[in-house]
This record gives C-alpha cells, sequence and structure tokens, in this order.
C-alpha cells in the first residue's frame, strides 16, 4: 500500500529532523497519489521548512 512505503520514507528522515528540535506528521494519501505531510515542533515555524520539504522530504 502507497501509504505504509510513505510512512517508511517518512521514517528515514525523520532522525534528522528530529534532531533538529522537529517531526514531520503524514496527514493524508489522496486517492490520486497526493501526500500531505504536517511538519511538527521546530520544522513547523522554521524559515527552511520549504527548503526541508522540496530537498529532504
Amino acid at each position: 500500500m502507497i501509504k505504509d512505503a510513505v510512512e517508511q520514507a517518512l521514517a528515514k528522515v525523520r532522525p534528522m529532523l528530529q534532531a533538529d528540535g522537529g517531526d514531520v506528521e503524514l496527514v493524508e494519501v489522496t486517492p490520486e497519489g497526493v501526500v500531505k505531510v504536517r511538519l511538527k515542533g521546530a520544522c513547523g515555524s522554521c524559515p527552511m521548512s520549504t527548503m526541508t520539504l522540496k530537498m529532504g522530504i
């Protein structure tokens, strides 16, 4: 299932985010395959969060 694959991928990047005081949460995977995530903790308000999403996740 695609949701499981996304969770596994997020588990790989999660330690890097947690090291900086943040985290990532899977919100949903739409039927069209669009993945929606939420950055939490320090990552939620970080000015580099867009870069984290594009380059890190």
